[in-house]
């Protein structure tokens, strides 16, 4: 690891100036991704400031049923909090199915939406790789991308698959990212705030220069719905997903009211599937309707050699997750 200077701030506004004192200055939170990848010299901040000490460890439910989320609760925290088992159970079945125990008591929400990309080629300080070196080559595209790499959202630059469950889980409830930074404070919409590689691949995010996440706010659950995120992964626990699902679903009966569907393991970013829901919203729940939603799920998505399978794996993290959420 490289050398470089701590910083601890006392509150979010010493912390943005002192994030802005050199350029690359990371934020610390849990640290179960930045000092990996700081060990591994794919990250090497010249400062890194520490924001322990800055109180965003609440969970706070309104009257609307929102959810604010502080940025540094930590992901064990929130999953077992007692609303979100209750009106968001996909939101904690997903923050459960990620890493470990020690893991989940340390990793926090906004880092967990902050983490970096599992390819094995970003993670290698030697390999070519477009997130870490712009300009350098995407070599997973016609090498090594069983496990880790998208099929839907991908382009010449990058195809590595974002690896967080919790974030998925989000985009199909819905939730707002409250961030501050120099300019001040600002919203964005969840499913905004991650971008897709294009031509950009090293730009992941919607945060600018020096800005922080301070909360996250969940949408109220839909009134009668019920929820599940779905995780399909070569063994049972401590393994990144090959393709995953969370389905929110409000039913009258046989017929679905309303849905929201999301992918994960499959896609470069947290993949909102609107035609999906377009598919199935409206309409008796029938076998033949469950494979037509699931294919439209992934219509468009491209394999690359080994991750060819994730097509169909795709389709079946969603219907069988809508399968078991419809019984």
């Amino acid at each position: 690891m490289r050398t470089f200077e701590y910083a601890r701030a006392a509150d979010v506004e010493q912390a943005i100036v002192l994030h802005a004192r050199a350029p690359e200055t990371a934020y610390l939170a849990g640290g179960t991704t930045l000092l990996d990848l700081m060990k591994l010299d794919v990250m090497h901040p010249p400062r890194v400031v520490d924001i322990h000490k800055l109180g965003l460890n609440q969970v706070e439910v309104a009257e609307d049923g929102r959810v604010r989320i502080g940025a540094m609760v930590s992901n064990t925290e929130l999953a077992r909090h007692p609303h979100i088992v209750k009106h968001h159970p996909a939101l904690s079945q997903a923050l459960l199915s990620g890493a470990s125990t020690q893991l989940r008591n340390k990793a926090t929400t906004a880092g967990n939406v902050m983490q970096r990309v599992r390819c094995g080629y970003f993670r290698d300080g030697v390999s070519p790789c477009n997130k870490r070196e712009p300009g350098s080559g995407c070599p997973a595209i016609d090498g090594l991308n069983r496990n880790v790499h998208a099929v839907l959202g991908g382009s010449n630059q990058c195809i590595a698959a974002h690896p967080s469950d919790m974030c998925v889980a989000m985009v199909a409830i819905g939730a707002t990212i409250h961030v501050q930074g120099p300019k001040g404070r600002r919203d964005i919409p969840f499913a905004d705030f991650h971008l897709l590689p294009g031509e950009t691949p090293w730009k992941e995010h919607a945060l600018e220069a020096d800005e922080m996440i301070t909360h996250i706010t969940l949408d109220a659950p839909l009134p009668n719905s019920r929820s599940a995120y779905l995780k399909l992964r070569d063994r049972g626990s401590y393994q990144f997903a090959l393709a995953s699902s969370a389905v929110v679903v409000v039913l009258d009966g046989r017929t679905v009211r309303d849905v929201r569907i999301a992918l994960g393991g499959v896609t470069t970013k947290p993949w909102r599937a609107a035609n999906a829901e377009a598919v199935l919203r409206g309409k008796a729940v029938t076998d033949a309707l469950i494979r037509e939603t699931a294919a439209a799920a992934m219509a468009g998505a491209q394999s690359y050699g080994q991750n060819g399978f994730k097509l169909l794996l795709g389709q079946q993290a969603v219907s069988r997750n809508l399968t078991r959420l419809v019984a």
